[in-house]
């Protein structure tokens, strides 16, 4: 088999879960997985709980100057934005993404305006995926959420970029547990699942081939799809001339 350099990437797991550190997380346990993978391939790694920082509400990029007293996401941004892998970690709680999911998805958003030195928006040529844990159901549906809301600010998504494990219906052990109702439980919950193992290693690798292809390559060409060029095709005025028989989309965009 190809062996494939990645040393020269860089991945940033954002783990959304409930629990402030150093209390354990399910969702960690199955990031590991994928970590160790990265590491392996001599990736650059970096993991933020984001429910440990001072995250403000919001939708603008500091939230400070709309109110708060405090907002950490400045800072993570720089790192979330520097790295050429972006992985959210998430449990599953009522069917849905946690609330910290929610919150980053919303800071991401709020950066989405801003563009890269080709004018492209922010996030072009950088590559995202997801991770999810829980009961019961949802790991699809919450990754269906996740992986919209990532494409639609500017990431790009490979085939097969999420993973999950659920258990079983009603009350029972999460993915990683060791003991459930004073019962010892070896091999660790999930750590033998071969579904779980095998979509976790095919999200890691197809993350990396991505994010190494579209490195390798500069990003996308900024070849119709750079906001600088769509305003300066017109003195920014190109999306508010009408359509009529002398005016129509073609002729409107074949300068651009």
């Amino acid at each position: 088999m190809e062996k494939h350099d990645f040393s020269n990437l860089s991945v940033v797991y954002v783990n959304c879960t409930l629990k402030k550190s150093p209390q354990h997380s399910h969702t960690d346990s199955l990031i590991d997985v994928s970590q160790e993978i990265m590491r392996k391939e001599n990736v650059k790694v970096e993991t933020i709980r984001f429910i440990d920082h001072d995250v403000a509400s919001g939708v603008y990029p500091d939230m400070t100057e709309h109110g708060w007293d405090k907002d950490e996401w400045p800072s993570i941004f720089k790192k979330i934005i520097n790295a050429d892998i972006l992985i959210v970690g998430t449990p599953i709680w009522l069917g849905e993404k946690s609330s910290e999911a929610q919150k980053l998805i919303e800071r991401l958003y709020a950066m989405s305006g801003q563009t890269n030195d080709k004018g492209q928006y922010k996030f072009y040529g950088k590559v995202g995926g997801c991770m999810v844990t829980g009961n019961e159901d949802g790991v699809k549906h919450c990754a269906m959420g996740i992986l919209y809301s990532l494409q639609h600010v500017g990431y790009s998504i490979p085939p097969q970029a999420d993973c999950g494990w659920i258990g079983e219906v009603g009350p029972g052990p999460s993915y990683g547990d060791t003991e459930w109702q004073g019962e010892k439980i070896n091999p660790p919950v999930g750590f033998k699942s071969d579904f779980t193992n095998r979509n976790t290693t095919f999200m890691t690798y197809n993350l990396l081939h991505l994010a190494a292809m579209l490195k390798a390559n500069g990003g996308y060409p900024s070849y119709g799809n750079s906001r600088a060029q769509w305003m300066m095709a017109s003195d920014g005025n190109l999306t508010t001339q009408s359509i009529d028989s002398h005016n129509t989309p073609s002729n409107r965009f074949k300068d651009y």
